[in-house]
């Protein structure tokens, strides 16, 4: 590939392409949006103007880049990256400073679509009311939509009085129809400053149970991976290749799967662990019921569902110790406890530690266990209702953003996930100081 030599050169090529993609699909939103105001164009529009632009870019850019050319091959990869990665993650960034919400989603609220009998200009009468009609009291300053067959545009009210209806432009078409623009505004910090303030009842708890969850499966999976891979080790084992092969049937199903029959497993009325335990004469427990024993569930059916992993990466890690090692520990006397905590154990740690680390970041973010077991729940007192006692931060975030007192509450969601980020973020910091995993060796 051809570029300019050095890290400059690779960043030029680089930067030349997004901005050929950058340029050519804003100029295709901008003549969307200018066309909207005349026309109701198809979604497609922003894909052919964009191209119509990219083209010829590309061309212009090829003759006096000659060496770009090759990286022309990127670009469908750099279109994908920008629209399937960089644009949601601007998208939550911005949303988190807005009110954007399923009440205030920026589309017009077709409950209030009422007929326009007259137009003079800007002046439009309608069939009804327009306070009552397009249910704001005062209406000043408020989007709304007019539109008519084929054609649709935006503009704001001037002033509201009786049937009169002034608006601050004139629509370029006979308008038949009004309806009010559900809008969101930018509202700054205050999505962060209500998480904040509600730091008790929910920051707080989730955060702690999302760690005490993320570490909890990570040591009970590691440690029982660990003593299967010690044992399914021995040579000397008969049937172990049956034995690896059952015990990793767990990780070969479905997870979705696995849940949904856990769930049914540990009903409380109707379960098939709880009317064994019934048969040995031990009162049902509420696994799903009450807050302690949810998360007990949670770790339990989530040990079920990782240990495997674990058991093959101790495993393969395994194979990679000469066994030279062993017998020279056993000539001069050592005991296999010894030959494991001097040998086994420390020759472990280097490619197990990244495995660990890599696990807790999973399931730090691990949602459809949460979802699909207990859906966060079961309620607790003092706490939101979209942060129940098993919700971790990504639940909270989804619930918070989807059903949140009813509705969609997007923007509080997105702000939700940058907090998220930036936990993560410091989290992965703390662990790679801590263990080194990031330390180059000399």
């Amino acid at each position: 590939m051809k570029h300019p030599p050095g890290l400059k050169g690779f960043l030029l090529a680089l930067s030349l392409l997004l901005g050929l993609l950058i340029l050519s699909t804003g100029v295709g939103i901008l003549g969307y949006l200018a066309l909207e105001a005349y026309l109701a164009p198809p979604g497609w529009t922003i894909l052919v103007l964009a191209l119509l632009v990219l083209v010829p870019g590309a061309i212009l850019v090829g003759r006096l880049f000659p060496w770009l050319t090759d990286w022309y091959y990127f670009l469908p990869a750099l279109s994908f990256l920008l629209v399937f990665t960089l644009y949601p993650i601007a998208l939550t960034v911005y949303l988190a400073f807005t009110d954007y919400s399923g009440r205030k989603n920026g589309f017009p609220d077709r409950s209030t679509e009422t007929r326009v009998l007259k137009q003079e200009g800007p002046k439009l009468i309608l069939e009804e009311p327009a306070t009552e009609a397009l249910r704001c009291n005062p209406c000043e300053g408020e989007p709304v939509e007019v539109y008519s067959e084929g054609h649709r545009a935006r503009a704001r009210i001037l002033k509201a009085e009786g049937h009169a209806l002034l608006l601050d432009r004139t629509p370029p078409f006979s308008v038949e129809y009004v309806a009010k623009v559900n809008a969101f505004q930018f509202v700054g910090l205050r999505n962060f400053s209500f998480i904040l303030s509600q730091a008790n009842q929910a920051l707080l708890p989730v955060f702690l149970w999302n760690v005490v969850f993320a570490a909890s499966t990570v040591l009970l999976n590691a440690l029982l991976g660990l003593i299967l891979g010690l044992i399914l080790n021995n040579k000397g084992l008969k049937l172990r290749n049956f034995y690896r092969t059952v015990l990793i049937i767990s990780w070969a199903l479905p997870g979705v799967i696995t849940v949904q029959v856990f769930v049914a497993l540990l009903n409380y009325n109707f379960g098939a662990i709880n009317r064994l335990l019934g048969v040995l004469g031990i009162y049902p427990i509420p696994w799903l019921n009450d807050p302690d024993w949810a998360k007990v569930a949670i770790l339990l059916v989530n040990l079920w569902l990782g240990f495997p992993y674990m058991m093959t990466a101790t495993l393969g890690a395994l194979s990679t110790i000469p066994d030279e090692l062993y017998e020279a520990a056993k000539v001069d006397g050592a005991t296999p406890w010894q030959a494991l905590w001097g040998i086994t154990l420390p020759l472990l740690e280097k490619p197990m530690v990244p495995i660990l680390l890599s696990s807790f970041a999973f399931n730090f973010n691990n949602f459809y266990i949460i979802y699909l077991l207990t859906g966060g729940g079961p309620a607790q007192e003092g706490r939101l209702a979209t942060a129940q006692a098993t919700d971790i931060l990504i639940s909270w975030a989804y619930k918070t953003a989807f059903s949140a007192e009813g509705q969609s509450a997007y923007g509080l969601g997105a702000a939700i996930s940058l907090l998220i980020f930036a936990i993560t973020v410091a989290i992965s910091l703390v662990n790679f100081r801590i263990t080194g995993a990031l330390r180059e060796v000399k």
